[in-house]
């Protein structure tokens, strides 16, 4: 671990990051020049206390999992987090369409959303970054571990998952789970340490319907147009579906929307104001 280049890595990165490159307001007396340490660790999920002592080459070895929260926090570009690692003490981190760091351009995307559901997903269905409205209509993703953090995979294994989806759109939404996880199966390989084949093979065993359409070698990587999606408070909510893919198709941007003046633009205005508020409830 090179505590000298890790500290002057972090704070120049830190430095050269505007608030309003991430959503984040700039305030009237802001003398800081790019954001904040508090800001950062905020972003990081970290305390201040344990990225202040980063940037003044006195903290502990950072783990590979806190790396990849200052690389996401950071916005670095897949070069500046293999270098990152590196200086960190740690084997660079595999190419980036099999891991878990979120596309600077997507992410850039992502911070001016605000007033509508957006997320960006792996070709695995694996939620990476979520905004407040997307985990409002969706749950926090952040609670799943394991081959769970594919939506993929939940869709066949947890009941509870199919429940956003009225019942006529599931045999719809089956096949569009295992099409596009086809298309990842293809772009990744079959090989033992394939996260994609180690999920094929997962739920073949596990449920019927998903190897009946596996089967079938159906393949796509698309999201459709239009949804229907039910929220336990607010019922049923049409929304308009875009998708933004990375050059290599490993992620996806995901934004819902509703045009203005339909009831689901008002429900998603209701969403923003009710929140997690039901997600906090349930888990009481």
């Amino acid at each position: 671990m090179d505590r000298a280049a890790l500290a002057d890595f972090l704070r120049r990165r830190r430095e050269a990051l505007q608030p309003e490159d991430l959503g984040l307001p700039t305030g009237a007396r802001r003398r800081t020049r790019g954001l904040r340490r508090e800001e950062v660790a905020s972003l990081a999920v970290m305390s201040t206390d344990y990225y202040t002592r980063l940037e003044q080459r006195r903290g502990p070895q950072p783990s590979e999992h806190m790396l990849a929260s200052l690389a996401r926090a950071l916005r670095l570009t897949g070069d500046e987090r293999t270098y990152l690692y590196r200086i960190a003490g740690h084997n660079a981190p595999v190419a980036l369409s099999a891991s878990p760091h979120v596309a600077p351009a997507l992410l850039r995307v992502l911070d001016r959303l605000d007033d509508t559901p957006a997320l960006v997903l792996t070709d695995l269905g694996e939620t990476l970054v979520q905004n407040r409205m997307a985990a409002a209509l969706f749950g926090d993703a952040s609670k799943h571990t394991g081959l769970a953090r594919s939506a993929i995979y939940r869709w066949f294994t947890d009941p509870a998952e199919r429940s956003i989806y009225p019942g006529a759109d599931h045999a719809r939404q089956s096949r569009a789970q295992v099409a596009n996880l086809r298309a990842a199966h293809g772009l990744r390989g079959p090989g033992p340490r394939s996260r994609a084949g180690e999920l094929v093979r997962a739920l073949q065993k596990a449920n019927e319907e998903f190897a009946e359409l596996w089967a079938r070698h159906e393949v796509a990587q698309r999201f459709e147009d239009h949804k229907t999606l039910i929220h336990p408070e607010l019922g049923a909510i049409e929304l308009d579906c875009q998708a933004l893919f990375t050059e290599d198709q490993s992620q996806t941007l995901l934004v819902l929307t509703a045009p203005p003046r339909t009831e689901g633009h008002e429900k998603l205005q209701l969403l923003a104001v009710l929140g997690l508020d039901r997600f906090t409830e349930a888990e009481r």
